[in-house]
């Protein structure tokens, strides 16, 4: 569905392994939130130039510090020597650039290593595209993230928090750093009490049938919640599936190896599961393959 947005809004929708970016034209000006994936940053690049239409990109905001949303960023800014802004929680995980706090060893996920310029702060206002918008902290996905939300218009950039079926995996809780899967009720609650007309997620298309989503979110939260060995393989499934989608082809006899090379996936098997390697392998083998999110090729696998 073709939604209405405002003229100078430019969505630019992404597939995996990238996270969708929005660019707002300013005049002369833009600026873009979020950057997309490592390996995607000479697409990324074209992308923007193509939606800038002869502007400069003076701006580059975060919604939180995931690869698939800062992957592009260093990209960007030997481009075009924007500004980079990120939540102000992810200050000292960004200036050291710690890959384990990044989630970038654990998930065996990439990003070039950048240097923000400055730090947005949940409740304050900013403006893009002749908007202002509102800084909204959305943890649970991220426990530094953040949303923006334009009270006028009464559009929503969630980022991971809110999709059109459900939200990002709730990495917090299943590495025992904080309470995610509260802080993700408590985001939910927060966000669906906003008058919204639409929402522009992370990944996914924009989109407006707000209520209906909520409520799937909702579930979703809610199976969770009453079974944690489910949420946490589910993901188990979404990690090396990214996983399997940058690597783009697989031998079979190497799957086994590249499962147990990410160590997110086998910590969450040794603490929630406890499922033999064996057993664990071929269990991911299936149900990916079941889902067509691997597909068997001569003596190997594709990511579909």
């Amino acid at each position: 569905m073709s939604l209405l947005l405002p003229d100078t809004m430019r969505v630019i929708e992404r597939g995996w392994l990238s996270a969708n970016s929005i660019l707002f034209h300013e005049g002369t000006n833009a600026t873009l939130v979020d950057s997309g994936y490592l390996s995607h940053a000479a697409q990324t690049l074209a992308l923007v130039r193509h939606a800038l239409d002869g502007r400069q990109l003076k701006r580059l905001h975060n919604t939180h510090g995931h690869s698939d949303h800062i992957g592009g960023s260093a990209a960007l800014k030997g481009a075009f020597n924007c500004q980079i802004a990120v939540p102000a929680g992810l200050h000292a995980r960004i200036a050291e650039w710690d890959e384990n706090a990044l989630l970038l060893s654990p998930l065996g996920q990439q990003a070039a290593r950048f240097q923000h310029d400055d730090l947005l702060y949940a409740g304050e206002l900013i403006e893009m595209g002749n908007l202002v918008w509102q800084m909204l902290a959305v943890p649970g996905h991220d426990m530094e993230a953040l949303a923006f939300y334009n009270a006028e218009r009464r559009i929503l950039i969630s980022g991971d928090a809110l999709w059109e079926n459900g939200f990002g995996v709730v990495f917090p809780e299943l590495l025992g750093e904080a309470d995610g899967l509260a802080a993700t009720r408590a985001t939910l609650e927060m966000l669906a009490r906003l008058p919204i007309d639409i929402v522009i997620p992370g990944h996914g298309s924009p989109f407006a049938g707000i209520d209906a989503a909520f409520a799937r979110a909702f579930q979703r939260l809610e199976r969770f919640s009453a079974n944690i060995e489910q949420m946490a393989w589910n993901a188990i499934k979404v990690v090396v599936s990214f996983a399997a989608m940058e690597r783009q082809q697989i031998p079979a006899a190497a799957f086994g190896g590249f499962v147990l090379k990410l160590p997110f996936a086998v910590d969450l098997n040794q603490r929630y599961l406890g499922l033999d390697a064996e057993v664990f392998i071929a269990r991911i083998q299936h149900d990916l393959l079941r889902v067509n999110a691997l597909r068997r090729v001569d003596d190997g696998f594709v990511a579909g």
